[in-house]
Parts: C-alpha cells; sequence; structure tokens
C-alpha cells in the first residue's frame, strides 16, 4: 500500500481517541536545549525523579533484596563489547543470541556477537542521514526462526518509512516497505520500533519540528503507531482504520514492557521537563500544549519528569524488575522501580559522564544489558574507542 494511499484512509476514518496525556521531546531547533530554568516556577507540581545523592555510578551499594527499592546492588560494567562504531541506534537480538545493530550515519546493519565479532549484512538503501535522521530502530520478526525478518525504521528523501528485509545467513535481502508516509524532518524523527507482546509492531514517531502534528489524528507524526508485519493498522486499536496508538508525543525514541505487559515510553521534553510515560490505548500526552505533568485532564501526565539536562532519554529497556533509560545529554544510564500496579519510582543515576552520550539500552537474553554510546552523532566528544557499545550487569 502507498503512503498516498494510508493518508487518504486516514483522512477517510476520523481517528476519534479519548485520551490525555503529558508532553515530551527536544527543542523544536535542537534536540537537546539549555534548559530555560532548571526548577520553573511557574509550572504545575511535576513528579521528582531524582535526588542529588541518586546521581552517580561509583558510590557503594545502598540497595540489596531486602532494600526498599527492590534492587540487588549497583549495576557494573561488565565489559566493552566493541569499539569504533559509527553512531549505533538500533539493537535487537536473533534467537542465536546475537545481536542486530544499525548505525544511523552509514546506513550500515551489523551483526554482533557475543564474543565481540562484528558482521556487515549490508546498508539499507534510500537512508538519508541528516539532523537527526538516518538508519534508526530495528526489529527481529518474532517469528524470525521461520520468516527470517528484520523490521528498519529509517529515513529517505522524502518521508520516514518501516522497511521489512530478509536474512539470508549473513546477508541482508532487498527491502520491502511495511509503511511509508511518515512526516520526516532535519530533528524529531522518532524511529524506535519493537514488537509487543500481543505480537504487533509498535513504531515511534517524531513531529519533525510541527509540533501541532502531535495532535492532528490524521498526521501520523508525534504518535506511537501499532501496525501487523505487513503494516495495516493492528486489530483492536482506538481507530480500526489508523495505525495510531496514542498521540500528542513530542519525540519518543524509548519503548519498553514490563513482567505485567505494560508499555512504557521515553520521550524528549522541550526546554524543560523530559518524561517516562506509561502508554494508554488512544491516550493524549499533550505536547505541545503541554511539557510534563499538566495536571489537565484531557492529556496523560507522565509517571516520572527530569530536567532536560539530567535525561535527554533515547533507549529504554526492561530487565532485573525495573525500567533502564539511556540518557544523551544527560549521560547517565537511569535506573527506575515498577511496582507491580505499574507505578515508576526511585530513579538513580549511573555511570554519569564516564561514557558520554548514552543513546540505546537493551536487554539481551543472557539477562545483561547491552548499551551503546552515541558521541559521534555530532553533538558529543568521541574519544578513540567512540562509539562503543558496553555490556551491563544490572
Amino acid at each position: 500500500m502507498t503512503g498516498g494511499d494510508r493518508t487518504s484512509r486516514l483522512a477517510l476514518g476520523a481517528l476519534v481517541l479519548t485520551l490525555g496525556a503529558a508532553a515530551t521531546g527536544c527543542s523544536g531547533t535542537d534536540a537537546e536545549p539549555i534548559p530555560q530554568v532548571t526548577q520553573p516556577t511557574d509550572l504545575p507540581s511535576q513528579p521528582t525523579p531524582s535526588e542529588p545523592e541518586a546521581d552517580a555510578g561509583t558510590e557503594t551499594p545502598s540497595s540489596s533484596p531486602g532494600s526498599p527499592d527492590g534492587g540487588s546492588g549497583l549495576p557494573e560494567v561488565a565489559d566493552t563489547l566493541v569499539e569504533g562504531l559509527e553512531v549505533p541506534w538500533g539493537v535487537d537480538f536473533l534467537p542465536d543470541g546475537r545481536a542486530v545493530v544499525t548505525e544511523r550515519i552509514s546506513g550500515r546493519v551489523l551483526s554482533i556477537g557475543t564474543d565481540g565479532a562484528v558482521t556487515p549484512l549490508g546498508t539499507v538503501p534510500g537512508a538519508v542521514p541528516q539532523g537527526e535522521a538516518g538508519l534508526l530502530g530495528v526489529a527481529v520478526s518474532p517469528d524470525f526462526a521461520t520468516d527470517r525478518a528484520l523490521y528498519l525504521y529509517l529515513t529517505t528523501g522524502t518521508d520516514n518509512r518501516v522497511v521489512r528485509a530478509q536474512l539470508d545467513g549473513t546477508r541482508l535481502e532487498r527491502t520491502t516497505v511495511v509503511l511509508d508516509g511518515i512526516p520526516a524532518g532535519f530533528i524529531h524523527d522518532g524511529g524506535r520500533i519493537a514488537f509487543g507482546p500481543d505480537g504487533h509492531l509498535y513504531v515511534t514517531t517524531g513531529e519533525t519540528g510541527d509540533p501541532e502534528l502531535a495532535q492532528d489524528p490524521q498526521s501520523l507524526a508525534g504518535k506511537i503507531l501499532r501496525i501487523t508485519t505487513d503494516g495495516r493498522p493492528a486489530p483492536g486499536n482506538p481507530d480500526p482504520d489508523s495505525p495510531v496508538w496514542s498521540l500528542g508525543h513530542r519525540n519518543v525514541q524509548g519503548l519498553a514492557w514490563d513482567d505485567e505487559g505494560r508499555l512504557w515510553a521515553s520521550e524528549f521534553g522541550d526546554s524543560e521537563w523530559d518524561e517516562l510515560n506509561l502508554v494508554e490505548k488512544g491516550g493524549n500526552y499533550g505536547w505541545p500544549r503541554v511539557e510534563g505533568a499538566g495536571g489537565d485532564a484531557s492529556y496523560v501526565d507522565p509517571q516520572l519528569v527530569w530536567p532536560v539536562d539530567q535525561a535527554s532519554p533515547s533507549g529504554l529497556a526492561f530487565a532485573d524488575g525495573h525500567l533502564w533509560m539511556a540518557g544523551l545529554r544527560g549521560q547517565r544510564l537511569w535506573r527506575i522501580a515498577v511496582s507491580p500496579g505499574g507505578e515508576a519510582s526511585k530513579p538513580r543515576a549511573f555511570f554519569t559522564e564516564d561514557f558520554g552520550r548514552l543513546r540505546t539500552v537493551a536487554a539481551a537474553p543472557d539477562g545483561l544489558l547491552w548499551l551503546t554510546t552515541s558521541n559521534r552523532d555530532g553533538r558529543g566528544e568521541p574519544t578513540p574507542a567512540d562509539d562503543r557499545i558496553l555490556r551491563v550487569r544490572p
């Protein structure tokens, strides 16, 4: 189906979403802006995500199996698995434990083994790297053993799109368009894709620097989409004729499901508050009407917020009973407790400024976290080792 067909279908089927939300993203001209104020006094009361003493990665362990936050101690870096990559962006795992990794600028797709062996699988045609755009997320088909399919999110010269390609041994076959016509921009392109427990593909899109698109139900920008593997709106969507699952997002770049199957999303704020949201079907997360917690029943408030210099969050993963959120401008890895009832609390920061900008965190089959740096993306200060993939024991 062409992008025009989808646009026509979206125009014909008015999206009716009864929702609520809080806004988030990065600034309209800069992905990680300088905050106007650290603690605004003219905004509604915000959740308090962190305390000064939590903002460190070298302190002695303060939690044990019986501690209030349910942790088992401090995370630690097991090893540096790979060095010398060029802005690794997407990470997902094959059934045999190898990872598939995308590089945003080069357009390469890599296979990386648990021994650090790197095998180039191919370059995705049509990916146009500029600003925050390029080759972004990757998701391995839940039926990979039989269909050998990888799903990729990329920016072309005209749009953002999701494509599918089969992996034939160590070679990526020709790509097929799954969903196109997603607005693209120099900034705020979203790009995280992941299969949910329901077997459907979730896709995050940014509002491309045009905030009003996030509230437009007929635009695919500023949304979380939920589609089938052939790109159609998934059964059970708020509007059966639309791929939109939630709206009012500024720029979501992290998705994760907890043990109860609840969907969480990390989102760039503008100038004041980055957000962690519990995503509801049909939820409106408020951007650009609200940034952070607005207390307006029309929108869903975030569970946690951060001043933008402490987070600028991208990747999100769930492991060891916690959410793990990677920070770009914040240059730290956040650990967040999740209660059985679905409440996020007790954020704690680790590795602050130890490795520079942290882009993606992914939970590997062996229980380790894979953590990518993003110091060669034009906003960091790369070392000769960058960009790297670290393995972390949670």
